[in-house]
């Protein structure tokens, strides 16, 4: 337990192996690092899909899309793409730099998201959607570890979490975890439904990012 605490303490930035991008900016990378970036957003995306079909409740950025919706006209799925052009607009103080894997982070998550959630089980017991929902963050986790570490561009919001790290120097794991729950809180404030699924999400999705990133940069070099 001390050894898992000082790795998500350790973490404090994206490491790079030999199959790391040198530029996120590369639109020609090497065919290993695509397949990396790949493999990664399909894990990601099967995570967050997990936590969708537990129905234990929903991630703390739709919960704070479905909390703008109330106040606007605009649709769940409006909001998240508002949402996220502000995220990105956050990136320019931020000196972020985007790549073919933000495009593909939007791509590639939609359609896992689409064509894996009618084939994932929809837990009746309670004690099953919480088990799902912990399986989904320790997926996503992972799938945050290859993909930020090819270095081909982070999505919107873990753009927004690099970003902050590097200017506040602090743990991954604590940046990532801080960013998710205060939008959990906001998006609760503003009538977003908030279930236990989202919670464990809020709390648990820093360190798997941090223990992600440490496992692959460990045993994928």
């Amino acid at each position: 337990m001390h050894n898992l605490f000082k790795i998500f303490r350790l973490i404090k930035n994206i490491p790079k192996t030999s199959w790391s991008s040198k530029n996120p900016l590369n639109i020609k990378p090497k065919i290993k690092t695509l397949l990396f970036l790949i493999f990664g957003l399909f894990l990601f995306g099967l995570g967050e899909t997990l936590l969708l079909a537990s129905g234990a409740g929903v991630s703390p950025w739709t919960v704070l899309a479905e909390g703008i919706s109330i106040y606007s006209s605009y649709s769940v799925g409006w909001s998240t793409f508002w949402m996220s052009l502000a995220v990105l607009l956050l990136w320019i103080p931020l000196k972020q730099k985007p790549g073919i894997g933000t495009i593909l982070n939007v791509i590639i998550i939609a359609l896992v998201f689409d064509y894996t959630l009618p084939y994932l089980p929809n837990p009746e017991n309670y004690g099953f959607k919480v088990l799902q929902v912990i399986i989904g963050v320790l997926i996503t986790g992972l799938g945050s570890g290859f993909y930020l570490i090819s270095n081909l561009g982070p999505g919107p919001r873990d753009g927004l979490m690099t970003g902050v790290q590097r200017i506040t120097g602090k743990p991954i794991a604590l940046v990532r975890s801080t960013i998710e729950v205060i939008v959990v809180f906001f998006g609760w404030k503003l009538g977003g439904t908030v279930g236990l699924g989202t919670i464990i999400f809020a709390l648990g999705i820093g360190p798997t990012v941090a223990a992600g990133i440490y496992f692959v940069s460990k045993n994928f070099k």
